[in-house]
């Protein structure tokens, strides 16, 4: 094989090399901005809706649920609003009109304990200020917040209208929210209820399920006897302090009993277990299992400190009898016998209190045992200690045996100060810090002889979602919706109640992505108790009600109900905000010509953030231009915690108020992680900031790793995914650099119909047939992972390694009316329309970067565009099958000429002419018809039916082809590069038949 002369001409100009301003590297941080202003110069968002309505295009509406206006993003927000994007952009490019309205959550206690906080330091107390200016207080931090967001999210490259979005501090939101609730009032769901809630004593206010999280925390925990004092029917039965039992109880309880009690289960104890030592106070029954199996149990060992005294009978669990007993440092016992529901029905029990020094009589009453389905045999002793104010099975048993609710616990988490021996000890203090009521309590039943163990527990508990504080279960008059109450609105279509509204628009109105969502949240609505709807604080809507002076609860006109008051105070709403409830004259303003105000009690309450925001379908959905008749969303999307949050506050509230749920579909991501796997937090410093991923990234970068993250789990991000994520970029953006390049000058007399073109090409118009099938689905049913590498690896893959490869020689060096090369150029700018526009959702920085290098214009965009439609005829199956083998034969190929170039034998492919031994006559065939030596890359290649020799290279992966090597004869053409025996034989020095054409 010869060189090229030095004396041969120089054709690097002859050769049509790639041309394209399109910069290698992307500099997205410092170009990002500018795109952002050109969008909001050209109004693009603007411009899509008048699209969208002068073409007459189906509505798709994604219905933001609204982030909290309180502090910078974090990268949780970033996930989230990049997926809706994704949805938003890929529905409009697919030919509906998508509308994104976002939107923010503004009242609530957050903000409140903000301005609560500005003003202790400023030694100022919050109840000296008017209550309207400290809301309008709250107003103007939630407004900054707002702003500050927007142009966060916006940084994001997420379209919408930005310029309008919804607030829920809106005067009509607030009007709004003030109706949905009186339309409760009307149907019959709303009551007031003294029962027990999650209560927090730092932030003293009841808190919603929603608003609840848990994290593990250590408890004390006591092993607490009850004595006997006798049987139903006895002097004992009904005689304590408060005590209010059905009057059929006791005979019930009387006539169940066994007459042959033995006389030794009244000598014995019955054991509870609690976590709560605080709770013992208010003990107003003791509860056991009716199928659990009990024994009487005789202590007959123990150790030096036990509390457990010898000879002593105790009543336990048999499946739990030997743990309590190890607990209380029992090292001997009997079981004496079996115990029977029977002997434990009617069974009277002593308050471990009654007698207690200065008590004054305040626990000198008896506790029923009581048979409870929710006793179980998990954990404790079999027998459940019951405070029907502190726990809702403890509430539930109490009102099916009417056992007295008890008020000893103050908001501040205090016991009252009047109630004997523990008055004013702190259950937990304002710091969320635990106060001194357990220990009181263990030190007190220890004095009376009750305690038989102690310990402690470390155990998941309930905390305040916004405190972090942990919370108790409190008994309070609050305001409640009823889910299992009969509604008088006559929207029955889905069912009559709240609850069965829901469980059918869960399983019948509603898509779920994933399909797991909707087991979680139709578990979660079949179990849940009524809706805490009120909240003792000052920034939110008012519960607009109001009630009778003396009235109880169940009186049936203990709520004013009048469709011209709810009339008026939506209309006050509407001109002045919720803050008119708050202004001196409102009540007697309102009532006037329709109730005596002096009669009527006006509620302070504010309601839970949580029917705010699941009103929004009112507010948004239904009242607004770019909303939708029906109030009903195609798409919601948040985190998996949502389905105890808006979720489900948003199906509750529109089931209450509309029948149905308020949303066709529902999709879910997980929790954002490190690259370890570990949540993320300041003090373990692994937190990752969307800000500073753009810093230096930018946005696109962001995006994509939201696109390559499998979404239905919890996301890990760190620095080296992130450098992953960006290789990933830097690959595709190199092919579509080159797709640039090769397109440079392109014009429509270039174009070759598919049916003239070569089959190579014929197949990458198959492939993209098969791929805007794939990728339509895959933006339709949300799978941005599968459509982001679908896309991937085809541009790599199927476009970069393969067809680019091979067809570089043609584009550079064919003559520019040469067939091939026009059909090349042909399917380079289709790929380019498709590449592009299905790339734009995912990653809209770089495709209007793409877009606008090759269609540069004041009013061009990328975003513009839909996809462009596929013809399905490009799909060819036998040709597909063809080409599997040949890409297949292919590797084999490479792979053996990879091995010569690695040992130094060659140092191109085209230096190369091998000759491949193919076995199967059909495939041989099909080589023999796809200019094979070009596929390859080769200068030459020798196709035979002749049996490989011992020496040939063969993949086994790939078996009955073997390839022997062999060098390309001939001289190297100063053009192309070939190695051909006809270089130097033409009109042109060094040259190749082929390029002495292209030069003539």
């Amino acid at each position: 094989m010869s060189e090229p002369t030095s004396t041969a001409p120089d054709y690097r100009d002859t050769v049509f090399l790639p041309e394209t301003e399109f910069p290698m590297r992307a500099g997205l941080p410092a170009r990002e901005p500018d795109w952002l202003a050109r969008w909001e110069a050209l109004d693009i968002y603007g411009r899509l809706r008048r699209k969208g309505k002068e073409a007459g295009r189906a509505p798709f509406i994604l219905h933001d649920g609204p982030p909290y206006a309180n502090g910078n993003l974090h990268i949780g927000h970033a996930l989230n609003k990049v997926l809706k994007d994704f949805i938003t952009r890929s529905q409009q490019m697919m030919g509906r009109d998508a509308r994104y309205v976002p939107g923010w959550d503004c009242h609530g206690l957050p903000i409140e304990w903000k301005i609560e906080e500005q003003y202790r330091e400023r030694q100022q107390r919050k109840d000296d200020v008017d209550i309207v200016e400290f809301r309008q207080e709250c107003r103007a931090f939630a407004q900054g917040w707002v702003e500050t967001q927007r142009e966060q999210f916006k940084r994001l490259g997420v379209i919408g209208n930005w310029e309008d979005p919804y607030l829920t501090m809106n005067y009509h939101a607030e009007a709004v929210i003030a109706a949905e609730f009186m339309k409760l009032l009307m149907n019959g769901s709303l009551y007031q209820g003294s029962k027990p809630v999650m209560w927090s004593p730092v932030e003293q206010t009841a808190l919603a399920e929603a608003e609840v999280e848990y994290h593990d925390h250590t408890s004390h925990t006591i092993w607490v006897r009850f004595k006997p004092v006798g049987a139903s029917g006895d002097s004992h039965i009904a005689k304590g302090a408060g005590l209010t039992v059905d009057p059929g109880l006791s005979d019930q309880i009387e006539a169940e009993v066994l007459q042959d009690m033995k006389d030794e289960l009244l000598q014995a104890s019955i054991v509870i277990w609690t976590t709560t030592p605080w709770t013992i106070p208010q003990n107003r029954a003791v509860a056991f299992g009716p199928d659990i199996d009990y024994g009487l149990y005789e202590v007959t060992d123990v150790e030096d400190k036990s509390t457990a005294v010898l000879g002593e009978y105790l009543v336990l669990a048999d499946a739990l009898a030997e743990g309590v007993l190890k607990s209380a440092k029992v090292t001997g016992f009997n079981r004496l016998r079996e115990v029977t529901a029977d002997e434990l029905r009617g069974l009277i029990l002593a308050h471990p209190y009654r007698g207690i020094e200065n008590g004054q009589g305040e626990w000198d009453f008896d506790v029923p045992l009581l048979p409870g389905d929710h006793v179980t045999e998990d954990a404790g002793t079999g027998f459940v200690h019951t405070a029907p104010s502190h726990g809702d099975d403890d509430y539930q048993l109490g009102v099916k045996y009417k056992l007295p609710m008890t008020y000893n616990v103050e908001p501040d988490g205090s016991y009252r100060k009047d109630l004997p021996v523990f008055g004013g000890e702190a259950i937990l203090t304002s710091t969320g810090a635990e106060g001194s009521a357990n220990v009181s309590n263990i030190k007190q039943l220890a004095y009376a002889g009750a305690l038989l163990a102690k310990g402690k527990i470390k155990h998941s508990y309930p905390h305040s979602w916004r405190s972090k504080a942990p919370v108790i279960y409190r008994n309070t008059p609050q305001w409640f919706a009823a889910i299992d109450t009969d509604l008088s609105d006559g929207m029955n279509e889905y069912g009559s109640t709240i609850r069965s509204r829901a469980l059918t628009s869960i399983d019948k109105l509603v898509r779920w992505t994933p399909q797991t969502g909707r087991n979680r949240i139709h578990s979660m609505v079949e179990n849940r108790p009524d809706w805490v709807l009120s909240r003792q604080r000052a920034w939110g809507v008012p519960l607009t009600v109001f009630t009778k002076k003396g009235a109880r609860p169940t009186d049936a006109d203990f709520l004013l109900k009048d469709a011209r008051l709810n009339d008026r105070i939506t209309a006050a709403f509407e001109k002045d905000g919720a803050d008119a409830w708050y202004r001196d004259g409102f009540k007697a303003q309102v009532l006037e010509g329709i109730a005596n105000p002096d009669d009527h009690d006006q509620v302070t309450d504010v309601l839970d953030v949580w029917f705010d925001s699941g009103s929004t379908h009112a507010f948004v959905l239904r009242d607004r231009a770019d909303g939708t008749p029906d109030g009903i969303a195609d798409l919601y999307l948040e985190g998996t915690d949502q389905h105890r949050g808006w979720f489900q506050s948003s199906l509750l509230q529109a089931c209450a108020t509309k029948g149905r749920a308020p949303y066709k579909g529902v999709l879910t991501h997980g929790f954002t992680l490190d690259e370890k796997g570990m949540k993320m937090s300041k003090s373990l410093g692994n937190v990752i900031l969307p800000a500073e991923v753009i810093k230096d990234y930018g946005a696109d970068i962001l995006r994509l790793w939201v696109a390559q993250a499998d979404y239905t789990a919890d996301q890990r991000i760190g620095k080296e995914i992130l450098k992953g994520t960006a290789d990933s970029y830097r690959r595709l953006r190199n092919t579509l650099r080159y797709m640039l390049g090769s397109l440079a000058g392109f014009t429509e007399a270039e174009r070759v119909e598919p049916a003239e073109m070569p089959e190579l090409e014929r197949w990458v118009l198959h492939r993209l047939a098969e791929i805007d099938a794939q990728v339509r689905h895959g933006y339709d049913v949300y799978d941005f992972q599968g459509v982001f590498q679908t896309l991937f690896q085809f541009a790599t893959l199927d476009l970069s390694s393969f067809y680019f490869d091979i067809r570089k020689d043609a584009l550079y060096c064919d003559g520019p009316d040469s067939l091939r090369r026009r059909a090349a150029r042909t399917v380079l700018d289709i790929l380019f329309h498709r590449l592009t526009t299905w790339l734009a959702p995912i990653l809209p920085f770089t495709m209007e970067d793409v877009w606008l290098s090759r269609f540069p214009g004041d009013d061009s965009s990328i975003h513009l565009q839909d996809f462009v439609a596929t013809p399905h005829d490009w799909l060819n199956a036998d040709l597909a099958r063809k080409w599997d083998q040949v890409r297949r034969a292919r590797r084999v190929v490479t792979a053996a000429l990879e091995l010569k170039r690695t040992d130094k034998t060659i140092g191109a492919s085209l230096e190369a002419a091998p000759v491949v031994h193919v076995e199967d006559a059909a495939l041989l065939s099909a080589l023999k018809s796809s200019d094979f030596a070009d596929i390859c890359i080769t200068s030459d290649l020798s196709l035979t039916a002749d049996p490989a020799p011992a020496e040939a290279f063969r993949l086994s992966e790939v078996p009955g082809i073997g390839v022997v090597f062999e060098p390309a004869e001939g001289e190297k053409c100063e053009r192309c590069w070939r190695i051909l025996p006809d270089v130097g034989t033409h009109q042109h020095p060094g040259t190749c038949a082929r390029c002495d054409e292209v030069l003539s």
